[in-house]
Parts: structure tokens; sequence; C-alpha cells
């Protein structure tokens, strides 16, 4: 086989591909076997009819289509190896010529990763957040565990946010028809939550007891989709939240500590154990910004295309901004990628199956699925690959987060693996250092890959 390569971008190339016959006899043999098993011949039983009975009754031709069907794929995956050809997306193929006794010749046209420089990653500066808790961080704390131990009071003023409501709901049909799906007695509800229906909390903000009020609302799914509703508010209770005093008696209370000093300690602590969990996340999702900005490479507009016209085809709806958006992502999720397989090419990362085992227990729950059903979802699916390289380029991010300078807001520098492995030495957090990934799906994990895979 001979295969020429011709550069038509910076993202795309052409390949002209010539298969001389005497290796198409694999492709020959699997057509003579496939169409035999197709049709019926008298005299010969299905599946066994030769050769030559095959290419008197149905001619040569077919015989031929179907062995150059057979073995162009075979040609293109071999034409792609052997010019270290790594393709984004389908191929455009086109058969040229098919010289019967001498050779097939077929064109094809992909896109591909395109040719970068990585940049000094200890040139790269990181700036995360400082992990000494502050005053208000700890006061925040110790409110929302006060909060846990808070009585309600009925108030006769205007409900506001923070005050637990109890309210009769009831939604309307333009038609002044009742929508059951709307209706609601005694419902209690913090106000300000932004857990009941749009536009609810504002219109409620002010009300007191007894009061009722009704505000529009458009439904964007099930048997009322875009159609304008009113739903009615009738506010029998509006209730404010007593919090204990912070003294002795309440840290025995809420706690096994004995006195406030103890309590807000052990507070502390809690705040700098999660501060440090968000100094790592913080730096893994700034390590990838960092280079998504260094980083200046021309994408494939047919492969962003696509994934755009996908993303619209599988139900999704919206305007011109929704688009808009979309292609945006579409752009950076491709160009993360090309950046994170270009360090593991550098670095020479590899999956091991331990890996692969800890990712499907990881992200079985996503899919509503056990590691073994994810795994055999995967398998089926034949998307094992894609979970490969989606632990690949976390391990990549994990490898440039170590070679870049991490500061905190103070410039003090930040040792990303003497914290890693502080934070896995406390029971219960085990796994959230910087190798991890926990945090971080690598801006792709929920599209589709771009070389023609869909997740399961």
């Amino acid at each position: 086989m001979k295969s020429d390569i011709e550069t038509l971008s910076p993202t795309r190339v052409k390949l002209t591909i010539e298969v001389p016959f005497d290796e198409l006899k694999p492709s020959f043999d699997e057509a003579y076997a496939t169409i035999g098993k197709q049709v019926s011949v008298p005299g010969f039983r299905k599946g066994k009819v030769p050769a030559r009975v095959i290419e008197q009754r149905f001619g040569r031709g077919a015989v031929i289509d179907e062995a150059v069907n057979n073995h162009v794929p075979k040609a293109y995956s071999e034409a792609l190896r052997s010019n270290n050809i790594t393709p984004i997306g389908r191929p455009d193929v086109e058969v040229t010529e098919v010289k019967d006794g001498e050779l097939i010749s077929f064109t094809a046209e992909v896109d591909v990763r395109p040719e970068f420089e990585l940049p000094a990653l200890d040139a790269v500066k990181v700036e995360v957040g400082n992990v000494v808790p502050s005053d208000e961080d700890l006061d925040a704390q110790l409110t929302s565990l006060r909060t846990r131990f808070a009585t309600l009071k009925d108030v006769e003023r205007g409900a506001q946010d923070g005050d637990v409501l109890l309210v009769d709901i009831a939604g309307m049909t333009p038609e002044g028809d009742t929508v059951e799906d709307l209706v609601g007695n005694a419902l209690s509800y913090e106000l300000g939550s932004e857990g009941m229906l749009p536009g609810f909390d504002e219109a409620v903000r002010g009300a007191a007891k007894d009061a009722e009020v009704t505000f529009p609302f458009v439904p964007q799914n099930g048997d009322w989709t875009n159609v304008e509703l009113e739903v009615h508010v009738k506010v029998q209770a509006v209730r404010e939240r007593e919090l204990p005093e912070l003294n002795d008696d309440f840290a025995q209370l809420a706690s096994e500590f004995d006195n406030v000093e103890e309590l807000r300690a052990d507070y502390s602590e809690r705040l700098v154990r999660m501060k440090k969990i968000e100094q790592v996340g913080e730096a893994r999702e700034k390590t990838h910004e960092a280079l998504l900005e260094l980083i200046d490479i021309p994408l494939p507009e047919g492969v962003i295309a696509a994934e755009v016209e996908d993303h619209f085809q599988d139900g999704h709806e919206g305007d011109e901004t929704h688009r808009a958006e979309v292609e945006e992502q579409a752009r950076k999720s491709l160009k993360s990628q090309f950046i994170l397989d270009k360090i593991a090419e550098a670095e020479e990362i590899s999956v091991g199956e331990s890996e692969l085992s800890s990712w499907l227990v990881q992200n079985a729950p996503r899919y509503g699925m056990g590691p073994e059903q994810f795994a055999q979802a995967l398998v089926e699916a034949d998307q094992v690959p894609m979970a490969i390289q989606d632990i690949r380029r976390g391990k990549a991010l994990a490898v440039a987060m170590k070679q870049v300078s991490i500061v905190d807001a103070d410039g003090n520098a930040v040792d990303l693996e003497a914290l890693e492995a502080e934070l896995n030495d406390i029971p219960g957090l085990e796994g959230l250092g910087i190798d991890s990934g926990d945090d971080h799906d690598h801006e792709g994990h929920d599209h589709d890959d771009h070389e023609g895979h869909n997740h399961a």
C-alpha cells in the first residue's frame, strides 16, 4: 500500500492511498462470504455458494464493490498509523479509481490536531486563595450550626428572606381551570432559597400573614409548556427563626465540646481543611485556565460546527445567544483536549487497570449505574478508549499542576504534593489530592469526543 499526505490547512489533511489488488485478497474472501450468506442460489446451501457462481450470477462488479467497501477502512487506518496522524472526526472518503486486477485508489480528507508548542510550565504562575479562615467565615459556619437549633416564631410583619412561610398555592390556566400539578396546601418554605417556582420569591416577599398574591408562571416542560399560567398564593403564616445564643450551654447541646472556645477551635480546624480542599480544586481549575489562555491553537471549524449541530439535534432548543454559548464551550472543550493530549504525549503518560477501575467507581453514579454495569455499557458502546483518554487527560493536568508555580493570595508558595499527602492522611478525604481529577471533568467529558464515539 502506498499513501501520500497533503496538508490542506493547519487542521485538515488529505490522504491519497493506493492499494494493490494482491493486498485485497482477504477482503475479497470476506466479500464472497458476505454475498453468499445474503443470497439463495438453487443447488447450493446458503453460505456455500462458490466464488465463480457468485460472480456469474451477480457480476464481478458487485464483488469488487463489497471488497473495496470492506478494505477502505482498514487501509485508511493503516495510512493514519504510517503517517502518524491523529484524526479528529470522521473522514470524507472518495474512491477515485478501481482497476480490476491492478489497484484501487481513494482519498480521505480528515480534520487533525494542529501542531503547536507547549509553554515552559515552570514559568506559569497561578494564584489560589488562602487557607486561613477569616472571622467572617467562622461566624458564618457557627451561625449555620445555630440555625439548625433555631425555633420558629410567628410574626405579623411582611416576609423577609430567611423567614419560613406556610403557604397554599394554586395554578390556574388562562381559562380559569385549576392546574392539578400546581396545587399545594400548608407548604413550608424558606423565603430566599429559590426553591419554589420562578417568580414565587419576588411575589411573596413583603407579604404578611393572610395576604394573597398572584404571579405569572410559564412552564418549560410538561402539558403546559410555554403557556402563561397564573399562580395564586395565600400566606397562612410568616415565621422568623430565633437562633440560640452562642454560649457554653449551646456548645454542650450542639457538640461534644464543653465550651464555646473549644467549639470555635474545632470549626476553625474544619474550615482550614475545607479551604485546603478548595485550594487544590482552585489550583486545578486555574492551571487549566492558564493553559487555555497561554496557548493559541487553530481549531477545525468543521468539527466545531458539527458538535453545535449535534447539540441542537438532540432535542435542545435555544436562540442565537444559546447557540453562541454552545459553540464557545465546544471550542474550549476541543482546545483543552488538544493541550492535555499533547502534555500526556510529552510526559509519556499511560493509564493502568487500577486507574480505570477507580474511574469507573467515581463516574458510574453520574449515569445511575453501578461500576460493573457502567463498565459493561462502555464495552458494548466501544467507549473504553474514551474512558482511558479521559483518565489520561486528568493525569496530564495533574502533571501540569506540579510544574507550574502556585502561590496563595499573600504570595506564599503552595506545595501541592505536601498538601495532597496531608489531605490523604485525613480519614474520609482519601483521593482528594491533585492526581484524582475529581473536581474537574477536563472540558469535554460530557460531550461527544471528536473521533466519532458517543458516550454511554
